[in-house]
């Protein structure tokens, strides 16, 4: 029996250029180099047929955590999540401490575009977590 050694987390949605960029900024991710010729993704893409511009990918620097590749389709999102991301920002960090950390990430992620959905509060069992939307309105949590 064989053993994964890697995965990789695939989201659908309508821009992948633009929904990479966003996770790049969310987990320090990055894009992979402009083809030569092209100033940037979105001018490449431009030059090519639409066909060939339905999937887009980034990944850790460190080439440790999974890759994240956006794959066009026709359909938006219409329902909550089955699977997501929590993106652990308060790593170590307990009580008002861990809450002011993640706000101050909420915050910076909310200017990125990023939607508040939900903070629910330390409650004795449970340490504090923020739910929130990317621009496309994928689920995360900031724990």
């Amino acid at each position: 029996m064989s053993t994964i050694k890697q995965i990789q987390v695939t989201f659908d949605c309508a821009e992948p250029v633009r929904l990479a960029n966003f996770w790049c900024e969310v987990l320090g991710y990055v894009l992979p180099p402009v083809p030569e010729g092209h100033a940037t993704w979105e001018e490449c893409f431009a030059s090519l047929p639409p066909e060939d511009t339905v999937y887009f990918a980034c990944t850790d620097p460190a080439g440790v955590a999974p890759r994240l590749l956006f794959q066009r389709v026709p359909e938006g999102k219409v329902v909550k999540n089955r699977v997501h991301l929590d993106v652990r920002a308060g790593v170590g960090l307990v009580g008002d401490e861990r809450l002011a950390t993640l706000e101050a990430e909420c915050a910076r992620l909310m200017a990125l575009g990023g939607k508040h959905v939900l903070t629910q509060r330390a409650d004795g069992v449970n340490e504090s977590c923020i739910t929130m939307q990317d621009i496309e309105g994928n689920e995360f949590c900031l724990a």
